[in-house]
């Protein structure tokens, strides 16, 4: 019986269902070690230890190998025997796991101590003898079964059927292949002999190996999925026109970009984050708590889609990253559908833009393990209005610090794309700048680091890129005002970040504008009226007591107020002379979601925290996402407060 019960977040080990296995197979004692994969790759011994120090022996288990490096071993060690070797299928793999067996483990109920190395999950990994064969052998022989590597199967990962099956290979098409085994670093509960996980083929990192089998006969055909090649020329062929595709946008929505700008505009706060109708069960649409960290972009035809990351916990492997439209012309959002997810993998960070041409980018995290921390580059893009999307494709494959993406992705006049992602999981670690030249196909860290986790980015006019971010916050200097007078000399500031070579070193120095913290994330836009726009909040949730800021009424009188504001500068960022509280001052109850939850919103009074996302469609509006809820105002209504 293949398969489990499928409780909680393990719904994809069900079905149980009848498997018979007609063919026989040897399967390796153990996982493929270091010496052995080194025969034919002898290059990766420069990847021994490279990852926390973790397998560095020659009788460690290999790590750091992709499913199409282990494909490819399998070949050559085909080759050069004249036998037939090629990675298990998933079906052939839990049938030699659990060795007769029908327990959670083939040792029982749980794992003796022998077979645990480090079960838990650690930003930083704990180093560990990934020595082979240490452990027990079960009853057909095998080592390392449960707990040492993942281990890559022949298969798609996709969902079971009921039905009884015969030597079943998901070897069709897929977007991840299959692991099994759990590994070093990881709860024991992923160790189990039904426990699935999977990975992208190119994948790879210190938790992931392979074992191989020795079959009679021809290989299973392996079948790579299609990469969606045609994206490609699509950006290239933009590319070459990209100052022709800006003008044509601009004069679809100009009569509408006129009219908005006629008068001030704001519309109510609505939700975007719509439970779904039926999570009876989460193969339908997995909607966790803990829904967060939205990212924000819009389609050629109008419409908005917003998506952000849902959980029970933010270092959980159930995070899946869900999105929502909001239809151009309609007065509310759909509800939330599964829009990327790599099964049993953190997938924290994403960012949404739109392209030159219409193509949309998707950028994500992904996880080698449950933390955030260290984790890989994604990218996907779409041809229709976010309706499909081409297969992910590794954008910077190294698990590793430097890649939590934050939504604000900046496309400059170029075609160049800037995407920040905090530097480290740490709240002071700062932000790193990723430069895509080739319409986020491939990304390539700047090098430097500015201050602040979070980090807005815009461009100036000689081509520098600003960043303000959240923490690293810095003493004004005595005798610095702000825009409107006050004296803040000595006052702890947010931090401003200027590079003058494309992010490889950064000037830091401090703003008008007070820090904020944790719950909290800045945007900072260039509109496209040409003025900066800053949204952030007046007050850093560790205050015991807030202060404020002050801001001016509509009878020019200034009144102290809380919570978000918008600040406008018309000269780059050296002052701000407008800014407004995100409310039109009517007194109204909100849920904010996420950290934020309910709130009172009044004249002096708005959302107090949130992570926020902004996106300014062609017509001038600018469309504000906190965690939960959707702003809609223009630059008119903002300057209406000055």
């Amino acid at each position: 019986m293949m398969g489990g019960p499928g409780n909680g977040y393990d719904f994809d080990e069900a079905p149980a269902h009848k498997v018979t296995m007609p063919r026989s197979f040897r399967m390796s004692v153990t996982p493929v070690t270091n010496a052995q994969f080194e025969e034919f790759f002898p290059e990766h011994r420069d990847l021994r230890g490279s990852e926390w120090g973790i397998s560095s022996e020659d009788d460690d288990a290999v790590v750091c190998v992709s499913w199409n490096d282990a494909i490819e071993y399998c070949r050559r060690l085909s080759e050069k025997t004249g036998k037939t070797y090629r990675l298990p299928t998933e079906a052939e793999w839990e049938y030699a796991c659990r060795a007769g067996t029908t327990t959670p483990y083939w040792t029982g109920d749980t794992l003796p101590s022998s077979m645990l190395h480090h079960p838990k999950t650690e930003r930083n990994l704990v180093k560990v003898s990934l020595r082979v064969g240490q452990s027990d052998a079960n009853p057909f022989g095998l080592h390392d079964m449960h707990g040492l590597v993942e281990q890559w199967c022949m298969d798609w990962y996709a969902p079971y059927s009921s039905s009884p099956q015969s030597d079943p290979v998901q070897n069709s098409w897929g977007l991840y292949k299959v692991t099994r085994g759990g590994s070093h670093n990881t709860p024991v509960e992923f160790s189990r002999s039904s426990s699935r996980m999977a990975s992208l083929p190119g994948d790879s990192h210190c938790q992931i190996g392979f074992r191989v089998v020795e079959v009679d006969g021809e290989q299973l055909p392996v079948q790579v999925a299609p990469r969606g090649q045609w994206v490609e020329s699509i950006l290239r062929n933009n590319f070459s026109k990209i100052p022709r595709l800006r003008e044509r946008e601009s004069r679809r929505w100009r009569r509408e970009r006129e009219s908005v700008a006629k008068a001030p505009l704001w519309i109510d706060p609505i939700p975007f984050v719509i439970a779904p109708k039926d999570t009876s069960s989460p193969e339908r649409t997995p909607f966790y708590k803990h829904n967060h960290q939205p990212a924000v972009t819009y389609t050629q035809d109008g419409d908005l889609i917003a998506i952000w990351f849902s959980c029970d916990a933010e270092s959980g492997r159930e995070m899946v990253v869900l999105s929502s439209r909001f239809e151009r012309g309609t007065s509310r959002w759909e509800e939330a559908s599964l829009f990327f997810k790599v099964p049993d993998r953190n997938m924290t960070g994403s960012s949404l833009c739109h392209l030159p041409g219409g193509t949309l980018l998707h950028v994500n995290g992904v996880g080698n393990s449950g933390d955030w921390q260290n984790l890989a580059l994604v990218a996907r893009h779409s041809a229709d209005g976010g309706y499909s999307w081409t297969d992910p494709v590794i954008v910077e494959g190294k698990h590793t610090v430097r890649h939590q993406v934050i939504a604000g992705t900046l496309v400059l006049d170029d075609g160049t794309i800037i995407q920040c992602c905090d530097a480290g999981a740490g709240s002071e670690d700062g932000t790193s700048v990723h430069v895509s030249r080739d319409g986020g196909l491939g990304f390539k860290d700047a090098g430097g680091t500015a201050a602040g986790i979070h980090g807005g980015v815009v461009a100036l006019p000689d081509g520098s890129l600003m960043i303000y971010g959240r923490g690293n916050s810095m003493e004004a200097p005595q005798g610095m005002k702000d825009s409107f007078g006050k004296d803040i000399g000595g006052l702890m500031r947010m931090p401003c970040s200027i590079s003058r070579d494309g992010g490889a070193t950064w000037e830091t120095s401090p703003t008008e504008f007070p820090p904020i913290a944790s719950g909290q994330r800045l945007v900072l836009v260039r509109l496209r009226e040409g003025p900066l726009m800053l949204v952030s909040f007046t007050d850093s949730p560790k205050l015991k007591e807030k202060l404020g800021m002050e801001f001016r009424g509509k009878d020019g009188k200034t009144f102290t107020g809380y919570g978000m504001f918008a600040a406008i500068s018309y000269d780059n960022g050296k002052t701000w002379p407008v800014r407004r509280l995100i409310s039109d001052g009517a007194e109204k109850d909100l849920d904010g979601g996420a950290w934020t939850r309910e709130f009172h919103m009044d004249s002096s009074h708005a959302e107090p925290r949130g992570y926020l996302a902004c996106v300014q469609t062609p017509d001038g509006v600018v469309h504000l996402l906190s965690s939960r809820l959707h702003y809609r105002f223009n630059l008119s209504w903002i300057e209406a407060r000055k």
